[in-house]
C-alpha cells in the first residue's frame, strides 16, 4: 500500500502498525478547532532531526495506541510521501474529561539501540496457599529498562510463577525468560521480582502486636483518667451538699462561743 518511504530511517515494514498523519500549520491555542474536529495534534521528534507538527485522527490513534503502547513501532505515514518509524513517547490528557489532547511521537533509527521500560507481566498458577489465604504472591518489581533495537523491543516480559511453591521462593531477573542476544536489562541479575510470601509476615505480627500494647495502655490511662475524675466530682459534691470540711467546723465553733483568738501583740500581752 505505501511504497514511498523516508530511506533515511528504514523501509516500510507491513507488519508493522500504521497510522496515518497529516502535516499541521495550526499551533498554540488554534489547535483546539482540530480536537472539534476529532483530531489529535501531535508532534514528531528524534535525535539529531528537525521536530514536525503532525494531527491524527483521534479514534484511529487510541485503536493503534492499544495495540501498540509505547513499546512497539508505529509507521507514522504523514501526507503522500514521508513514513517515519516512530513510537509513542508521551500522551497528554485533560484533566477533566481523561481524553487525550496532545501526543509525542519518538522518531527512531532502526540501526540504533533504545531504551524503554517494558512491563513484567504474571503468568502461571498460584500455589495452593494463595488460595488458602495462607501466602502472597508478592510482585517487587513491575517493570525493567530494555535495550534493543526498535524492531526487537518486546511489549512485555512474562513471569510464570507456577514455580513459587513454598513461603520465599522468589524469581529473580536472572531467571526470567528472554532473548539474551536482542534485549538487555539494565538490572541485577540476583533483583527479586516476585516471591511467595507469608500473607501475615513476622514485621506485620510484631507492628500488630506493638499497636494492640499501645491501645491497652491508652485503654489503662483513660480508665485511670476517668476514675480521677470520679473522685474529684465526688469532693466537689460533698463541698456544695453543704458538709463543712476541717476548718469550716473550727470556724463555726470559734463564731458559737463569742471567742476569737488573740493575735500579734495582744496575744503576748494576754
Amino acid at each position: 500500500m505505501w511504497r514511498e518511504v523516508d530511506r533515511l530511517h528504514g523501509d516500510i515494514n507491513m507488519d508493522r502498525l500504521s497510522l496515518q498523519a497529516e502535516e499541521r500549520i495550526l499551533l498554540g491555542k488554534k489547535v483546539k478547532n482540530l480536537r472539534k474536529d476529532g483530531k489529535l495534534p501531535g508532534h514528531v521528534f528524534g535525535k539529531g532531526l528537525e521536530t514536525e507538527h503532525v494531527s491524527v485522527d483521534g479514534k484511529t490513534f487510541l485503536k493503534t495506541f492499544k495495540e501498540a503502547g509505547e513499546t512497539g513501532l508505529i509507521d507514522l505515514k504523514i501526507g503522500t510521501e514521508k513514513v517515519k518509524p516512530v513510537m509513542v513517547r508521551g500522551v497528554q490528557y485533560d484533566p477533566v474529561s481523561g481524553q487525550p489532547i496532545h501526543i509525542d511521537f519518538y522518531q527512531v533509527s532502526l540501526t540504533q539501540k533504545v531504551k524503554v521500560p517494558v512491563p513484567l507481566v504474571l503468568i502461571g498458577e498460584q500455589p495452593e496457599s494463595v488460595h488458602l489465604g495462607e501466602t502472597i504472591v508478592l510482585q517487587t518489581l513491575n517493570e525493567v529498562q530494555v535495550e534493543a533495537l526498535p524492531t526487537d523491543l518486546v511489549e512485555n516480559i512474562e513471569v510464570d510463577i507456577s514455580s513459587l511453591q513454598n513461603i520465599d521462593d522468589a524469581i529473580t531477573v536472572g531467571q526470567l525468560s528472554y532473548d539474551r542476544a536482542k534485549l538487555t536489562i539494565d538490572a541485577g541479575e540476583e533483583d527479586i521480582v516476585v516471591k511467595l510470601a507469608p500473607a501475615v509476615t513476622a514485621e506485620m505480627e510484631k507492628l500488630l502486636e506493638e499497636e494492640a500494647a499501645e491501645a491497652a495502655a491508652a485503654a489503662a490511662e483513660t480508665q485511670a483518667g476517668a476514675e480521677k475524675a470520679e473522685e474529684a466530682a465526688e469532693g466537689v459534691e460533698t463541698a456544695e451538699g453543704g458538709v463543712p470540711v476541717e476548718g469550716e467546723v473550727q470556724a463555726e465553733g470559734e463564731q458559737a462561743s463569742g471567742e476569737t483568738k488573740p493575735s500579734g501583740e495582744a496575744a503576748e500581752k494576754a
